[in-house]
């Protein structure tokens, strides 16, 4: 089960002056959705709610909701933050059975660049996907998605399909997106012209 515990309040007032009370109350106001039941208006402290934010573990993540003695599994759909004080302004919370396959965008990282003739070569990791949709079980959503880049040269494809992901996960979308590419640059690719007219 998820280590974040969001302590919630629901609240009376919803729409635009709600939210606006709310916040004036030193709370951040938000939605609880999903499943057979209808959506909930909620409230979490705002130094709560930071610290669960900043943690990096919130959104994406199984949390845990607590109202009174009761508490259920969620997941943090989206946090929308104020344009000018980069605070938490809402929330969305979306109910889950811990067990049950959700689809979620995961972030691809990327590791030993130093092992890739292409990169060494002055070529450039080009990045398409940042983050790659996934079905998974609601308590075993992964941190991240990472691709080794040992080996890859320079006009080289990196596709969903080469995602090497855990047991019980696949990809959303189809095997053929292109997540990244190792591409040439001018440098690289006039060093390997002179090479060959050398040659």
């Amino acid at each position: 089960m998820a280590d974040i515990i969001l302590n919630v309040e629901v609240r009376e007032r919803t729409g635009t002056g709600g939210a606006r009370a709310t916040r004036r109350e030193g709370k951040v106001p938000g939605v609880l959705y999903g499943g057979a039941k209808d959506p909930v208006a909620i409230a979490v402290k705002s130094n709560e709610f930071r610290k669960a934010l900043y943690t990096g573990k919130l959104l994406g993540h199984l949390v845990t909701l607590k109202y009174g003695e009761e508490t259920q599994p969620v997941i943090a759909k989206a946090v929308d933050m104020h344009p000018v004080t980069d605070e938490p302004w809402h929330f969305d919370l979306y109910r889950v059975d811990e067990h049950q396959q959700i689809r979620i965008a995961v972030p691809v990282h990327f590791r030993n660049a130093d092992a890739s003739p292409g990169l060494k070569r002055g070529g450039t990791l080009n990045v398409v996907l940042h983050e790659v949709e996934l079905n998974c079980p609601a308590d075993h959503i992964p941190e991240e998605i990472i691709h080794d880049l040992t080996g890859l040269d320079i006009g080289e494809t990196i596709r969903i399909s080469s995602l090497k992901l855990p047991a019980g996960v696949t990809a959303a979308a189809s095997g053929n997106l292109v997540v990244a590419t190792v591409a040439g640059s001018a440098a690289a690719a006039s060093a390997a012209n002179a090479e060959g007219a050398e040659a």
